[in-house]
């Protein structure tokens, strides 16, 4: 894992956001992921301008990177360093995407950087790779997650046996086996029936129409 010099504000550091008011127009925090050898399921909930997927690689001392392409239901593409400096298959990435890393050795990875807006995802019928944004602090479990997007299963990825375990499946309509803990910026893999947009896009606001009266 590169070092990278952080903030006086990290030297405390949590597994969870922490955000602090920059100045009244921005709001910059952290969240931390504590990765193992080999493959670590991370997102980019904060703002850190990373672009391509290269950068992020160099940044966390990863040797591969994957994003989850639903169309086809492949960690597609993959780009790999085949040596210092030098990526395969590069490919854009941004605020709220997830991503699959792999690392040589155990260390925290920080997303340090300002908040972006409340992260939305455009799902597909079948697999889609999401976190739970910044703004759902209110969904502490897997099956209120899943509850929530209409899911019909919800995988969590365990990074020491290297599989999705545990898995919480919807047997029938509201009951949820194998059930587990969630928070805000936790990466899932998460099936739904038909395609649809988690979080919602808030209801438009109606105009209100004033009349005069004679």
């Amino acid at each position: 894992m590169k070092k990278v010099i952080l903030p006086l504000l990290l030297i405390l550091a949590f597994s969870f956001l922490v955000a602090v008011e920059s100045d009244p127009s921005a709001v910059v925090g952290y969240v931390r992921y504590d990765l193992v050898a080999g493959l670590n399921y991370v997102a980019l909930p904060m703002d850190q301008g990373f672009t391509s997927a290269a950068a992020f690689g160099e940044y966390a001392g990863a040797t591969a990177v994957q994003k989850w392409d639903p169309a086809i239901e492949l960690w597609n593409p993959t780009i790999s360093e085949i040596f210092p400096g030098y990526w395969d298959s590069d490919f854009t990435i941004g605020p709220g995407d997830v991503l699959l890393i792999s690392v040589a050795g155990a260390g925290p990875l920080y997303s340090v950087g300002d908040l972006p807006a409340p992260a939305t995802y455009s799902m597909v019928a079948g697999l889609n790779s999401i976190m739970i944004p910044l703004n759902r602090s209110d969904l502490t479990t897997g099956s209120a997650a899943g509850a929530d997007m209409g899911a019909t299963a919800v995988q969590k990825w365990d990074p020491v046996n290297e599989i999705w375990d545990p898995t919480i499946s919807e047997i029938f309509p509201g009951y949820w086996d194998s059930d587990f803990d969630i928070s805000i910026a936790l990466p899932l893999l998460v099936s739904v029936g038909e395609a649809t947009t988690w979080p919602a896009p808030p209801a438009p606001a109606q105009k209100s129409i004033m009349t005069k009266s004679k």
